[in-house]
This record gives C-alpha cells, sequence and structure tokens, in this order.
C-alpha cells in the first residue's frame, strides 16, 4: 500500500510520566490545566534525549488551552479523553497569524488554541483511540448569535514546527479548524477520525497552511465545513508573508460535509503547489473537489492532482473557482490576481450529483492547464438527469467526460 507517513515515523519513548503524578483527575468535573501544564514543563526540563511520553490513562479530563514542547508524545489510552472547558475566560489570547494580518473572523488577536506550540519539533499526539474533544458548541452558539469579540480557536494548532505525528486519535468538537498546522514541515496525520455536527460552523477537518511535507491518510472526517483545505495566507498579508504549502498528499481519506470534500483555498496569497489527492470517497457533500480563490489573493495554485475519487450525493461535483470567499480589510490590492495552471483531476465517479460541474476564471486571470480525464458524475436519476458544466476564462483539455463539460475545454486524444 502506497504511503507517505515515513517521513515522520512512529517513534516510541521508554521515559513516561502520567497524568495522575501531576494530581490529574479523570472525573469530568475536576480542572486539570495545572496538571497537564506542569507535565509538559517537567517534559521540557527533562529534555531527555529520547523525548517523554505524557500518558493519560482512562477518564475524562476537563482542561483549559495548553501548550506542548519539542520531544514529546501526548498518549491517550483507550478511553480516556482530554476534554476541553467551556469557561471561555480560560482561554488566553495570542498575537494573529503574519500571513492573515489579523484573526480569521475578527480583527485583533485570537483565541489561542486547546492543544498549541510554537517552534518544536519532534512531537506526536497518539493513543488507543482515545478522545480529544473541544466541546465547541459555546463557541458556534457565540458566532451564530455574533458575540464573539475576537476569533474562535482551532482545536489543535501547531506553528513554526518539523516533524509531527498524529494517529490513532479521535478529534472531536473543535470550536474553529479541528488540526491547523501553520508555517510547519514533515507533518503527517494518519488514523485519524475527525468529527463535528454537519451544521457546526467552519469546523474543517485538517488545514495544512503555508506548510511543504505533508501527509493525510488512512482517516475519517466528517465535519461542518471543508475535510481537507490547503491554505497559504490571506490577501496582501499572505503575499508580503510569502510562503506557499507545497509537497502535500491526502491518500485514503473518507468522509461527509455540507461543504467540500478535498479543497484548495480559497487563502491561497503564499501560493499552493504539488499537491496529490487520491483514492477519496464523499458522501452527502456539498462540493466533492473544490478550488478556489479570489481577486486580491495573488500567489500561484499549481501542479494540483486528484485522482480515483468516489463520491454520492453530492450538490456540486467539481467546482473551480476565482470568486470564492472574504478580504481581511479594504487594503487588498485588486488587481493582484492568483495564477492557477496545471491541474489534472482523472478517474471520478459520482453518482446522485445535482450539478456535475463549474469552472469560472478570472477575467485577465484566466485557469489554464485544466485536465479532465475519465470524469463521470451521474444525476439522482441517472445520466439522462445530468446538467450542463458551467465554465467561463478557462483553457484545457478534456478526454472521456461525462456529461461533456463545456466548449472551453478542447478535446485531446493525448491528454489524460
Amino acid at each position: 500500500v502506497p504511503t507517505c507517513s515515513g517521513i515522520v515515523p512512529m517513534r516510541y519513548r521508554t521515559d513516561r510520566i502520567s497524568i495522575t503524578d501531576f494530581g490529574g483527575v479523570g472525573d469530568g468535573v475536576t480542572l486539570n490545566t495545572r496538571a497537564f501544564r506542569a507535565a509538559i514543563f517537567r517534559i521540557q526540563h527533562l529534555n531527555r534525549r529520547g523525548g517523554t511520553v505524557l500518558y493519560v490513562p482512562a477518564g475524562e479530563y476537563l482542561t483549559g488551552p495548553f501548550n506542548l514542547t519539542s520531544r514529546m508524545t501526548l498518549f491517550l489510552a483507550k478511553g480516556a479523553v482530554i476534554k476541553a472547558t467551556t469557561d471561555t475566560t480560560q482561554w488566553p489570547l495570542i498575537a494573529p497569524l503574519p500571513s492573515y494580518g489579523r484573526g480569521r473572523e475578527r480583527p485583533g488577536g485570537r483565541y489561542m488554541s486547546f492543544i498549541h506550540g510554537d517552534g518544536l519539533h519532534d512531537v506526536i499526539i497518539t493513543g488507543e483511540n482515545g478522545t480529544i474533544d473541544g466541546q465547541g458548541y459555546v463557541w458556534w452558539n457565540m458566532w451564530r448569535d455574533r458575540s464573539l469579540e475576537f476569533t474562535r480557536p482551532h482545536l489543535i494548532e501547531l506553528m513554526n514546527s518539523r516533524s509531527i505525528l498524529i494517529s490513532n486519535v479521535v478529534i472531536q468538537n473543535s470550536p474553529f479548524w479541528s488540526i491547523h498546522p501553520v508555517y510547519c514541515s514533515r507533518v503527517v496525520v494518519r488514523y485519524a477520525t475527525i468529527l463535528a455536527p454537519s451544521d457546526s460552523p467552519n469546523t474543517d477537518g485538517i488545514d495544512p497552511d503555508s506548510s511543504s511535507s505533508v501527509c493525510i491518510e488512512d482517516s475519517f472526517i466528517s465535519t461542518g465545513d471543508d475535510l481537507v483545505a490547503i491554505k497559504s495566507g490571506w490577501d496582501e498579508y499572505g503575499i508580503s508573508y510569502n510562503r506557499p504549502s507545497r509537497g502535500i498528499t491526502i491518500r485514503r481519506v473518507t468522509g461527509s460535509s455540507p461543504f467540500a470534500g478535498i479543497a484548495v483555498g480559497s487563502e491561497t496569497s503564499g501560493g499552493v503547489e504539488d499537491v496529490l489527492a487520491e483514492h477519496v470517497t464523499l458522501f452527502n457533500v456539498g462540493v466533492g473537489i473544490h478550488l478556489k480563490t479570489n481577486v486580491g489573493r495573488g500567489g500561484i495554485v499549481r501542479n494540483i492532482t486528484v485522482s480515483n475519487v468516489y463520491m454520492e450525493n453530492a450538490r456540486l461535483g467539481i467546482k473551480i473557482a476565482g470568486d470564492v470567499g472574504d478580504h481581511p480589510d479594504g487594503g487588498y490590492d485588486p488587481k493582484a490576481l492568483p495564477e492557477l495552471t496545471d491541474i489534472v483531476i482523472r478517474n471520478v465517479w459520482g453518482e446522485r450529483v445535482l450539478q456535475p460541474g463549474l469552472i469560472h476564471g478570472l477575467k485577465g486571470a484566466p485557469f489554464t492547464g485544466i485536465c479532465l480525464s475519465n470524469i463521470h458524475l451521474i444525476g439522482a436519476q441517472g445520466a439522462s438527469d445530468s446538467k450542463p458544466w458551467l465554465c467561463s476564462d478557462v483553457s484545457g483539455s478534456a478526454v472521456q467526460v461525462s456529461p461533456w463539460p463545456c466548449a472551453q475545454l478542447t478535446v485531446s486524444q493525448h491528454t489524460g
């Protein structure tokens, strides 16, 4: 079975401490923030050459946010639940990301993620399918009633870090994006289960952001927003920071979402390149494959390959659009047009797909090199029910696509 997970192999550490050694109580009521912070402080100052395991036994451990440290493994035993406090006053504020210039939802800072790290290396989050529960409903309700003062926290965010492995855990009910590696390299997410209600706002599954050498494999994701969304900064801030996402592999992922299955964007200002997504199974999705950007983004999106995708019950099969997403402020440059080129989508089968495809490039910056091959997207009543594709400002080719896409994609017997 092909795998990219070897970029961060599992490290078996012999030195181990337990959260209970630091007063941790798994009764679901006692607040364990001090216990987690003290245990991780101990690991940091032990500074074992091979690293140390923080073991979390069965039980429900209520806690506020905490920072990880380098050369550590956070291990959740079977039946272990690390549960985020719903007391929002326990969540510190941190600076906005430089490639975003402000909080993603609100101006100014943002709440620290539940499990956070900055400038780390050799970090593992794993176990016997224990659970990390963000209890995000309190944040979702604040978003719905527009009482948010700052941007909601992610469940897991690692910044400026390398050699990160997340595996064999259940991650659920994130306040905002579930797993967010940003400015990272060599990141593996494998054998993960990521869950959130379908109506939970912005609970993306995995969002690699201005990161390189990322491997996402063998996972199930069912959330309220995109299952996997690759990003690289927001308008003028992302252009200035200029750090692309590149070398990203997504393989053997299954899931459902009212939004996208596999997405690139819409924040692509640092550029996105060299992406492979294959063997993806999607049920009950809004858009199966979604590449999205906007004027003001700048950046180059290129060399994206999506293959061997099965989708069932989708509102839209394939969407590539240059009019998606908002702006951080009025300082963006409307002349900063993104470039999108060399996109290959092949071997896609869809049933009960309401609209097969939509490709809308930008006037003055048409999407080029769009190659579609062996794609069959069937409507609710079969092939006779399929609606036509919608295309504009795009060039490329199509082979064995039904229903037939659009005149802008010319027939080529040598393409695909």
